[in-house]
């Protein structure tokens, strides 16, 4: 189970920033960091894109990596996974 800091948000091992990127590209991103962590640990990936968060919500149900939590700030969203 994550660890979560005192605004209610994952603790995370590996960060990819996919600002400025559009889809397909963070899920790519998120994809090839995937494979960099062991299983059960957390990455934090942060978006602009407007469509990441549905993009996100479905590569989480096709790969089977848990979508822990979202989170919008301003222009950005976070994206919390936990690998499977």
């Amino acid at each position: 189970m994550a660890d979560f800091d005192s605004a209610g948000l994952p603790s995370f091992d590996l960060q990819v920033d996919a600002s400025g990127l559009k889809c397909p590209l963070p899920i790519l991103r998120a994809k090839k960091a995937l494979a960099q962590i062991e299983s059960g640990q957390v990455l934090l990936v942060i978006t602009t894109d407007q469509h990441a968060v549905q993009d996100f919500q479905a590569f989480s149900r096709q790969t089977g990596n848990e979508l822990l939590a979202q989170q919008a700030e301003a222009e950005k969203t976070l994206h919390f996974l936990r690998r499977r």
